[in-house]
């Protein structure tokens, strides 16, 4: 057997060893995607103790042999409502949602092309269908043209919206412009701007969203035409083979979906991004700012971002290092993630905090 040991040692000497921190609720967290708060919020927990009590703790198998619910079903309704979309269907996961809907177009496609900044499931999901990874530069509109203008046969632009690590938008009508002159399928993957800002989605295009972000939950969906949907049904291994979330899971979503919609948390997320953004200038601090909850420091340097994490942690606040290969070499960062519940002290503690730590 090959020594891991050894492999463990190279990791740990390049300041990328990665493990798991244990944090109890005296840290204050700054790097959950937990954006809304809602993971916690009274009636998001009632609504989840009422699911398990009517459908119990499982789904107890795939969606198409006998997982799905009318939980199942009607937060699926409640999703393409919201989306204005004509159907959607429910995964475990952003990461399956994503590989799901590349394995159903297998087949399909000749060409993708994708942001340089995309998440990492975007891109895996790409190399499983055994095409080459293009990629545009990030957020260029003339770098997307020029590449999709050397494309033959049938193919798709995929985009985030909000991206994971920098916290900038994507400009989705742009995008979809240059896609529609070529006659290609747009994909987008708003994992991190779902619940904070309105959907966007183009005519028959390909809408991802999790719920284990703003949600406060876990899962993902996919929207879009009907047929689209009903093909992904037909087609996608993931969601084929795959253990169903838990319909108390969906009933809980259900309720995250009415406070997304009533809107009181999000305005608080907002307030607190303004705050942070203004402070942060005023203390001179380097932050890469943004009007989505993420917020990066780039460090570049691995250790410097390991050690500022620990300083912050002695006292009081987690910020986790983002390190390669989640970023670009020499792009380590402090990933801050601000949420509806933080304080104004907090995030004024925070960044002083921080300050000194720099």
């Amino acid at each position: 057997m090959m020594d891991f040991s050894e492999k463990n040692k190279t990791i740990k000497k390049q300041n990328l060893y990665r493990k798991h921190r244990i944090i109890d609720d005296s840290i204050i967290n700054f790097c959950s995607n937990d954006y809304l708060s809602l993971k916690n919020h009274p009636q998001v927990i009632e609504a989840f103790k009422k699911g398990l009590n009517q459908f119990g703790a499982g789904s107890g198998s795939s969606h198409l042999v006998s997982g799905h619910s009318k939980a199942h079903q009607k937060l699926q309704e409640a999703l393409a409502n919201y989306t204005n979309q004509e159907n959607a269907i429910l995964f475990s996961t952003g990461y399956m949602a994503n590989i799901g809907v590349f394995s159903a177009l297998k087949e399909e496609l000749n060409w993708v092309l994708q942001d340089k900044l995309n998440h990492a499931s975007l891109l895996d999901a790409n190399q499983l269908i055994a095409l080459k990874i293009q990629r545009y530069l990030h957020n260029n509109i003339v770098s997307l043209e020029n590449k999709i203008k050397k494309q033959d046969g049938n193919g798709m632009v995929v985009t985030d919206n909000i991206f994971s690590m920098e916290g900038d938008k994507a400009n989705i009508n742009a995008i979809y412009n240059i896609v529609k002159n070529k006659d290609a399928i747009f994909m987008q993957d708003d994992a991190h701007g779902f619940g904070l800002f309105e959907p966007d989605i183009p005519n028959n295009s390909i809408y991802m969203a999790t719920l284990g972000k703003s949600a406060g939950l876990m899962g993902a969906f996919v929207a879009g035409n009907y047929d689209f949907i009903e093909f992904l049904i037909q087609k996608s291994r993931p969601y084929i083979y795959t253990t169903a979330i838990s319909p108390a899971v969906c009933i809980a979503a259900l309720k995250s979906l009415e406070l997304i919609i009533q809107g009181e948390q999000k305005i608080k997320l907002f307030e607190n991004i303004y705050f942070f953004n203004e402070l942060s200038k005023e203390l001179e601090i380097p932050i890469n700012h943004s009007k989505s909850a993420i917020q990066p420091l780039i460090v570049k340097s691995n250790e410097k971002a390991l050690s500022i994490t620990d300083k912050l942690l002695k006292s009081g606040f987690y910020v986790n290092a983002i390190r390669p290969p989640t970023v670009a070499k020499n792009s380590s960062r402090l990933r801050i993630t601000l949420n509806a519940n933080h304080t104004k002290a907090e995030i004024e503690k925070l960044l002083i905090t921080l300050k000194n730590a720099l």
